[in-house]
């Protein structure tokens, strides 16, 4: 089991930057992949983006792509998301989210383990 908590979200000007953080508990960090998604108000929860166990590996949705970063440091239980830049459409909550698989999954469900969600808002 894997206990997950994000942080850096906040408010932001648009061509601004952020980088979020998800710690996760535990010794077994390396043995999931990581995911994050977001939800915007209205909206359903959508998956952005994901790194696989080593962190060699990640994947993202065309809609962010080359603007969505994510990177973890496995020796110190951490997932990172860096958003640069900015758009008011970026404006939701976003949640990590951890899976014990090999493959990085896109939907919900596939996920185990979720953080509580920080808040971004991007103001135009």
């Amino acid at each position: 089991q894997v206990q997950l908590v994000e942080s850096g979200g906040g408010l932001v000007q648009a061509g601004g930057s952020l980088r979020l953080s998800c710690a996760a508990s535990g010794r077994t960090f390396s043995r999931y992949v990581m995911g994050w998604f977001r939800q915007a108000p209205g909206k359903e929860r959508e998956f952005v983006g994901g790194i696989n166990k080593s962190g060699g590996s990640t994947y993202y949705v065309d809609s962010v792509k080359g603007r969505f970063t994510i990177s973890r440091d496995n020796t110190k239980n951490t997932v990172n998301l860096q958003i640069n830049p900015l758009t008011p459409e970026d404006t939701a909550v976003y949640y990590c989210a951890a899976n014990p698989g090999e493959f990085i999954p896109t939907r919900r469900y596939e996920y185990a383990y979720w953080g509580q969600g920080t808040q971004v808002t991007v103001s135009a």
